[in-house]
Parts: structure tokens; C-alpha cells; sequence
């Protein structure tokens, strides 16, 4: 991963620390997970910014309960949590993304100190964070460019804060294997430090057919997000996908209690990365992402064994979705 110094930008006027990886390192990446058994493609490399803007369109379709039922949770609970958080709150959000959450989360907070944008599309990043500035100015917006699996450096603001809180909405924890993803927990404590906080979104385990219906729209824009996936790795590593030649299917693992969502080739194919060649033959796939549904015995579980506790948990009437305050121990 590379590192450089903050630098400036035109398109918003805020420090950027960008930490983004190098094509070498993401050709790297690539080469080592299709060597995989079965072959994977990290769920990172879905969000360039074509990417983005198709994970926004699919936040809006029918099938797609997660976005607004999380929404509805925060609404319905923003007085609480920010009660609960407290004044003069450093906010840091990983794969921050188009952050319309998090509008809605530093309006109810009270007099936060400073935000921590972190997501790996630059101009998406740099867009975004310029909006959160220009919609709170007196909040110091500090965006990295960086995946946030990774580890990296945080800018230091301004002015002290009282206390660090991250913010990790859409069950994002869920597209995450269970190690990395209790490393990643262990992470965030260590960025909040002795007497910070982690608000977190999760999904639920629920009747499979609802599950699969979300992530196989009638539209076929979850379809097109993993296209992109393919079309990227084109762009930027030549690896020669022959995209039509690919089908998108996303399936409920009941044993793993998550979606798999994989790409399965249509007839024989050769695919290059840099200097590493990859055959697959009719039938073959490539696992993209998978989505973790958790009890909240096993949240609870990923919460202890990672430094936290499980302070608070507010839920939709329906019981579908979860957000939960996990507070340092």
C-alpha cells in the first residue's frame, strides 16, 4: 500500500491523506485471491466510482430492504444514539461511501468535532466529503483515501475531541470473513481508544427467500454492480474478462448463514493478471462477496471477542435490521 503526505485538493479545498493502492497492488491482490480456492475477487474492487453510484441505485430498489430499514432505525432512534455518544464526538466512518446516512447522523449529534471520511474511490470520496463540509461548517471534514481492510495512518485534527466514535453502517461487517473481520473490530477499537464507541449496522438472519429476492433484483442492478467488478479489472489491469460470457447469481448458504454472491463463467475463458494467467472452464466461478447475517448472540459474541461490548441495540419493528452501540472495554 502506498503512503503519502496530506496533500490538497481543488475539487473541495480539504487535506487528503491518500493511501490508495497502487494498480501494482491491486494487480497483486487480484492475482493472489483468483489463486484462491474457490477463486475470489475482494468486494472492495466493486467500488470505483461507477461502482459507487451503481451500490446507490441498488440501495433503491424494492428488494432491497437494507438501506431503508437501517434508515428507518436511525430515524426513529438519532435523539438516543447521539444522547448516548455524547458532545464533541470525533466521527470515523470506513467505506463512508455517499454518506447519506451520515448526514443524518452528524446533524443529530451534538457539536461533533471533526469527521474521518474513509473509503477507497478518491473522486467519491473527495464529492462526498465536500458536501458533509458545505452542509456543516463548522465541522472539520478530514478525508483518507484508503481501503479501510488495510491498516493506515488517521489525520490528526484541530481541535481535541471528547471522545472517537466509528460509524459502520449497512452491515458492511457482514462482507467480511470471520478472522478479518474480528481483526477489523479489533481495529476500530484501537481507533477509538479506552473511551470511544462504534456504531454498527447489521443484518439478520431471516427466511432465505427474502434474502436471495435482495440480492437478485428483478432490475438487475446488483447484476451490473458485479459486471463492473469485471469491466474494472479491464480498465485498469487488462485482465480480458469477456463480460457477456459471465452470469451473476447471488445464493443462501444455510451452513455459513450468509448470501455468497458469485460469477459464473459461461463457456472456457483466459485471464490475465500482470504477469499470472487463469483459465476457467464452463461452470467455473468467482466469488465477489458474501453477506454475514447475524443473531444478536453472535454480533454479541464479535463485540467481546474484539474489545468491545454490546452497550445498546435498536431494531425495526419487523426485527429485520440492527444497529448496535458497542462501547471500549
Amino acid at each position: 500500500m502506498t503512503r503519502s503526505t496530506p496533500t490538497s485538493t481543488t475539487e473541495t479545498d480539504l487535506p487528503l491523506l491518500d493511501c490508495h493502492p497502487t494498480q501494482t497492488d491491486i494487480g497483486q491482490d487480484v492475482a493472489r485471491s483468483l489463486a484462491k480456492d474457490p477463486p475470489t475477487i475482494s468486494p472492495v474492487y466493486l467500488y470505483d466510482a461507477v461502482g459507487a453510484e451503481l451500490f446507490d441505485a441498488i440501495c433503491d430498489v424494492d428488494e432491497y430492504y437494507i438501506t431503508r430499514t437501517e434508515i428507518s432505525i436511525l430515524e426513529a432512534n438519532l435523539s438516543e444514539i447521539a444522547d448516548t455518544i455524547g458532545p464533541n464526538a470525533m466521527v470515523i466512518e470506513p467505506g463512508s461511501g455517499s454518506g447519506a446516512k451520515t448526514d443524518m447522523l452528524l446533524d443529530s449529534l451534538h457539536e461533533p468535532s471533526a469527521y474521518v471520511p474513509i473509503d477507497i474511490s478518491r473522486d467519491f470520496l473527495l464529492e462526498a466529503a465536500g458536501r458533509h463540509a458545505e452542509a456543516h461548517p463548522n465541522l472539520e471534514v478530514l478525508p483518507v483515501c484508503a481501503d479501510f481492510n488495510t491498516q493506515h495512518p488517521l489525520p490528526k485534527p484541530a481541535n481535541s475531541e471528547q471522545r472517537r466514535v466509528v460509524f459502520f453502517p449497512g452491515s458492511t461487517v457482514g462482507n467480511i470473513d470471520r478472522e478479518p473481520r474480528l481483526k477489523l473490530l479489533r481495529r476500530f477499537r484501537d481507533m477509538v481508544g479506552d473511551d470511544g464507541a462504534a456504531l454498527i449496522g447489521f443484518d439478520l438472519v431471516k427466511e432465505p427467500a427474502v434474502l436471495e429476492a435482495a440480492y437478485n433484483d428483478k432490475a438487475g442492478v446488483t447484476a451490473d454492480f458485479n459486471y463492473n467488478l469485471l469491466a474494472r479489472l479491464n480498465r485498469e489491469l487488462d485482465a480480458g474478462f469477456d463480460i457477456d460470457a459471465w452470469r451473476f447469481l447471488a445464493t443462501w448458504n444455510d451452513a455459513e448463514q450468509r448470501i455468497e454472491s458469485n460469477l459464473t463463467a459461461q463457456k472456457p475463458q483466459r485471464v490475465n493478471i500482470g504477469s499470472k494467467r487463469f483459465d476457467f472452464a464452463a461452470g467455473d466461478f468467482i466469488r465477489t462477496e458474501h453477506a454475514q447475517k447475524f443473531t444478536l448472540e453472535t454480533f454479541e459474541e464479535h463485540a467481546t471477542k474484539s474489545g468491545f461490548k454490546l452497550d445498546r441495540v435498536w431494531l425495526d419493528d419487523d426485527e429485520l435490521f440492527a444497529v448496535a452501540l458497542l462501547t471500549a472495554v
